[in-house]
């Protein structure tokens, strides 16, 4: 008997032991991946799951203080030069004397995590050079209330904040005071910051550093990557092919996210120039309540004394016309004729402020759906049948028919445009066609009380064609719009499920030197003024029109970086045809 109880015993012991070992090997995969990111061999890669984490179905929360991996820095010039060791003896100096007793000392060591806190909450407040002046502009529509955008807060969806950043030290600073604003309004670890410095040549790089010191501290997850240039020859570059270059490359944490750890975003925030935080906060509401795959800003830029609709390369109204370079306050003078979007619908809720359906957008701050784009494969490319100017073959001869060479942004949005068709041709092979979303018509412009879009083409060259980010923008002097193309398609567009594509002319995006305080007036008048309260709740769009069957092509055909010529042609876009292309069939 004595016998047995003790063998009984002993298994016992082995079998709590072995249990033991078996919970620290769970502890030690789990939080291997943490450490491994840390100080393995690949940090700069997001780690997978591991078998705790698996076991527990851990958290899909962006915690950055708990996963190394959320915070990673890439392509940082660490070369040594004439200063590094009397930099770091310097630093070594200061930590072993000072700083370490201090936060190590008995006496001193709750000071210290005091001193953290206040920091931190000083950050929190962080409104920088520019941005500290927003609450102080004109708004419609209570925009600057500050208690409007609770709910988004409460909602807890992560968001995708992503950067391409060129030699844009001017106002890198505000940039990083309206994240860190977006962070205290949405909180931390509701964010990813991906910021690309895409070979910039002024102080972005050790601005870059001021970003990743901030963010640390701040525990919001980032990666902030320096990437050379695709060709060391400026006039052999090509401006389309890298700016999809540098967007994919933002968004690989995205797909790396969810891949390896299932963390999925809510949406994506493109940002460019400077915009209010509360700017952004409100186009992201537009982009929910209208279940848009894209929502985008205006941007204008300061040009002899007053504001010019930019970014037009990238801009087309719902009947594929390109935006006007208007002013700021063209609302003073005649409708039709003056205001950026050139169709009577959208024109018309121009000037309500009120968002307005496009073909395709990219003025500035932009908000995107990654469930209606990233995360079905849509990715930014370019046009490959450019000319090298660098080669001394002659340049190929261009049919009128050919595929526009236009910005990546062009070739995104119609992308956009094909997958939506694509999504309700499935609809429909699935018998589900009476769960489909019915896409309402819009009534004839006689209808609606207004006249025909202005035919008028604009004969000369804009004086103001090459102001501000509207470089890559300029007209030909032969017609704006170009004529109609003679094109026949085998099935309109308006057959097909629209993308819903969105301008929101509240969003405001500026760059370096612009007054913002002037431009706010400008386009929203006086602080003090009377809001329409019928205006109010209009902002989801009660008619969805389809793409346009042409539409005007702006495109770069040689290289030669951003300034390089652009030609301008009106050319047709055939949904069917593209489908037919997707689906393999002749």
């Amino acid at each position: 008997m004595a016998i047995a109880l003790r063998r009984r015993s002993l298994i016992r012991i082995a079998i709590f032991l072995a249990g033991v070992a078996l919970f620290r090997f769970l502890i030690s995969r789990s939080t291997s991946t943490s450490v491994s990111s840390f100080y393995g061999s690949d940090p700069e890669q997001i780690q997978k799951h591991g078998v705790l984490d698996l076991v527990t179905r851990g958290e899909k929360s962006l915690d950055a203080r708990k996963h190394k991996f959320l915070q990673v820095r890439v392509g940082r010039d660490e070369r040594p030069d004439l200063f590094s060791d009397t930099i770091s003896d310097g630093i070594t100096d200061y930590w072993e004397r000072f700083q370490k007793p201090f936060i190590t000392g008995h006496d001193t060591s709750y000071m210290d995590a005091q001193s953290v806190l206040m920091a931190i909450e000083q950050l929190l407040t962080m409104n920088g050079w520019v941005t500290s002046k927003c609450a102080t502009l004109s708004r419609p529509f209570g925009q600057n209330n500050e208690d409007a955008y609770d709910d988004l807060a409460s909602q807890g969806h992560l968001y995708y904040i992503g950067m391409v950043v060129h030699s844009a030290d001017h106002f890198l600073t505000d940039q990083l005071a309206v994240i860190v604003q977006l962070a205290r309004r949405l909180g931390t670890s509701n964010l990813f910051v991906s910021m690309l410095d895409y070979e910039s040549s002024d102080s972005t790089e050790t601005l870059t550093d001021l970003c990743e010191a901030v963010l640390t501290l701040l525990g919001v997850p980032y990666r902030i990557r320096r990437v050379p240039g695709m060709t060391l020859d400026p006039t052999a570059a090509y401006y389309p092919l890298e700016e999809a270059h540098t967007r994919n490359l933002a968004l690989e944490p995205l797909h790396e996210l969810l891949e390896k750890r299932s963390i999925r975003f809510h949406r994506v925030i493109w940002l460019k120039g400077f915009t209010c935080p509360n700017d952004i906060l409100e186009t992201i509401k537009i982009s929910m309540v209208n279940e848009a795959a894209m929502v985008c800003g205006m941007d204008w830029a300061e040009h002899n004394g007053f504001f010019i609709f930019s970014d037009r390369w990238r801009t087309r109204d719902i009947n594929g016309d390109q935006f006007r370079q208007s002013k700021s306050s063209s609302l003073s003078s005649s409708l039709l004729n003056t205001v950026p979007p050139r169709d009577t619908v959208g024109a018309q809720r121009y000037a309500k402020h009120l968002p307005f359906q496009v073909f395709c957008c990219e003025s500035g701050t932009h908000v995107v759906d990654p469930e209606q784009s990233y995360y079905v494969g849509i990715e930014y490319r370019a046009g490959t049948n450019f000319h090298n100017a660098t080669l001394p073959h002659d340049p190929p001869k261009h049919k009128p028919e050919d595929e526009c060479l236009d910005s990546t942004q062009a070739y995104f949005c119609r992308d956009l445009w094909v997958w939506k068709a694509k999504e309700g041709i499935k609809d429909v092979d699935d018998d589900a066609a009476e769960e489909t979303p019915k896409r309402q018509k819009r009534a004839p412009q006689e209808e609606v009380g207004v006249g025909p879009r202005d035919p008028t083409p604009q004969r000369g060259g804009d004086a103001d064609a090459n102001a501000g980010s509207d470089y890559d923008a300029s007209d030909l002097p032969l017609s704006d719009p170009p004529p109609a193309s003679e094109q026949r398609l085998t099935a309109p567009n308006s057959v097909f499920l629209p993308a819903r594509i969105i301008v929101n002319p509240r969003c405001v995006t500026t760059y370096a030197g612009v007054s913002h305080t002037q431009l706010a007036l400008d386009l929203f008048g006086p602080p003090d003024r009377e809001e329409d309260e019928e205006l109010k709740g209009q902002d989801v769009l009660p008619d969805w029109e389809g793409a346009p069957d042409t539409f005007v092509c702006q495109e770069q055909q040689t290289t030669g970086g951003r300034r390089a010529p652009k030609n301008q042609r009106r050319l047709g876009f055939s949904i069917h045809e593209e489908l037919e292309v997707a689906l393999g069939q002749p």
